[in-house]
């Protein structure tokens, strides 16, 4: 059963530099679920949390790890706080425990943001759920953000684009299509797949 709450830390990394940016974060925080961008050179980390109360505790360390990260760095530390909504492929753990997770984010605007969590049941989530390559699909809202709006976590295990294929069918196109002319504001719109770093 996933966390009420869910830390994501991400920071970008300079090309050259993400294996070193990958080690020195492991160093610092072992047993984290730690991830490495598979299409852009950036770390990630993913911390749930039973409450706000925990935040202290998740972030004990942080100066250090960014003193040590930071001539690796390639922009700022990106974090916020998301709240736990919906599971339509629960997972028995707290995340997904596959080797690659994706980031699906969309910003929706308020005036019609309960009619977008009614549509997306027999939508997306229809999708999600008669995806065999989606092993986990976790459904967040911001809670304590510069960027608002719905972030989706997906776990699969199978090459990236064959995980992709149910999101590049016609119906989805659909589903995308209204989705942008009904729900979504342009700029909070972008699916990033990130891959799993051992411990």
């Amino acid at each position: 059963m996933p966390a009420p709450l869910l830390l994501v830390t991400e920071v970008p990394v300079t090309g050259e530099n993400l294996p070193e940016a990958v080690r020195t974060w492991r160093a610092h925080a072992p047993e984290a679920a730690l991830y490495e961008g598979a299409e852009a050179s950036t770390v990630l980390e993913l911390t749930p949390l039973d409450s706000l109360s925990e935040l202290d505790a998740a972030t004990a360390g942080w100066e250090t790890l960014t003193k040590a990260l930071s001539p690796l760095a390639d922009g700022d530390v990106r974090r916020q706080v998301l709240r736990f909504v919906d599971a339509p492929r629960p997972v028995e753990g707290l995340l997904p425990d596959t080797p690659y997770v994706q980031l699906r984010h969309v910003e929706v605007k308020l005036p019609v943001l309960e009619e977008y969590l009614t549509w997306r049941e027999d939508t997306i989530f229809d999708i999600v759920r008669t995806s065999p390559n989606v092993e986990g699909f976790l459904a967040y809202h911001s809670l304590l953000s510069t960027e608002p709006g719905i972030m989706f976590v997906s776990g699969f295990s199978v090459d990236p684009a064959e995980y992709a294929k149910p999101f590049q069918s016609e119906r989805y196109a659909e589903i995308a299509k209204y989705a942008h002319s009904k729900f979504v504001t342009e700029s909070g719109l972008y699916t990033r797949v990130y891959k799993r770093v051992p411990r």
